[in-house]
């Protein structure tokens, strides 16, 4: 019996040693080692033997098994080191090799522009203020000196939601809001926002725009505010925009929100004010509107005409983006298109 436990021994190491995948080591443990192996058939005949061979025999069966055992643990991790190295030098990878693009998005000009306008009015102490897009009939007409059947109303084609409540067709609402909220507090806010107006849609007209408003009110002194300050203020929102070579006129105009009232223009981006079929020849481009906010606007506010003064303009956020990324399509910028939008990937 000794010698045929060390004959299996010999005979299981032998396998072992010729072995090379997991599935043969783990069938001669089964082999050799299972309840039904030649070693467990040895064992059973030891109530044959005699009580001094029993012991004898029992620690050799345990040491051939420990053989056995030890010797597969060992051979099936080197199994699994050899597998994993292969497998390893197969998936290497090159990494001298150039990465794949990953697309990513961009802003929209939309978007690029609102952020520019908002940086910099911010940087020169204004606030930024939203409203609600539905809106009151007061706020958006009564409360800017434009009462019912006023003829000025003519002017902006509403989208009327009930007899009082509307679409915005300005974010002028939120100043008249703002104004009403602070009651007789200085003030200087911009209102960026889209509004809505019953246009046909076309290269320069859109049924639903971006507008940012801009208003600052202060206790009058002799220095603090007056269109010289508007002037000097948009001079620079000018430059900021569209380069530090930029001019701008102011126009007369009328807006019944303002008194006076002016169309601010700068000079052409394209030929520097020479003339050109941008500018039709003139050297300007509108770019906004503004003017001294109207005493009535002032009074129906809760602020005293004579105690304060204040000053108001309206910038197109699209006008500002076709002008400076010379888009010349108010709808590309709605249409979503990839190609169109892909061209802005500096922004």
């Amino acid at each position: 019996m000794q010698d045929r436990l060390k004959e299996l021994q010999q005979e299981a190491l032998g396998k072992i040693e010729v072995a090379n995948e997991l599935k043969m080591l783990n069938d001669i443990r089964v082999e050799y080692l299972g309840k039904k192996g030649p070693i467990t058939e040895v064992l059973k005949g030891m109530g044959k033997l005699s009580a001094e061979e029993r012991p004898l025999i029992g620690a050799i069966a345990n040491e051939v098994r420990g053989a056995i055992q030890e010797k597969l643990e060992t051979k099936m991790a080197d199994v699994e080191r050899a597998a994993i190295e292969k497998k390893l030098e197969a998936e290497a990878i090159d990494v001298t090799l150039p990465g794949r693009p990953v697309a990513v998005g961009n802003h929209h000009p939309l978007t690029a522009v609102v952020e520019k306008i908002e940086d910099f009015f911010l940087g020169l102490g204004f606030e930024i203020v939203e409203g609600p897009e539905v809106e009151k009939d007061y706020y958006n007409f009564e409360a800017l000196n434009l009462p019912k059947g006023h003829p000025a109303r003519d002017m902006q084609d509403t989208f009327y939601i009930t007899e009082d409540m509307l679409l915005r067709t300005h974010t002028s609402s939120v100043q008249a809001r703002t104004m009403e909220l602070e009651k007789g507090k200085p003030i200087k806010i911009i209102c960026p926002g889209k509004v809505y107006r019953r246009d046909d849609d076309d290269a320069t007209h859109s049924h639903q725009f971006m507008q940012t408003e801009g208003l600052v009110i202060e206790e009058i002194t002799d220095e603090n505010i007056g269109m010289s300050n508007l002037k000097g203020i948009l001079d620079a929102f000018a430059k900021e925009m569209f380069g530090e070579d930029r001019e701008i006129r102011l126009r007369p105009s009328f807006f019944p929100f303002t008194e006076p009232s002016v169309e601010i223009d700068t000079s052409c981006m394209k030929c520097g004010g020479c003339g050109c079929n941008i500018c039709k020849g003139t050297g300007w481009i509108e770019i906004l509107g503004a003017g001294m906010v109207h005493p009535n606007v002032l009074e129906m506010a809760g602020y005293d005409p004579k105690k304060y003064r204040g000053y108001a303009f309206g910038i197109g956020q699209e006008r500002i983006a076709m002008l400076a990324y010379g888009v010349d399509d108010i709808r590309h910028f709605y249409t979503n298109d990839v190609r169109f939008l892909q061209q802005f990937k500096q922004l």
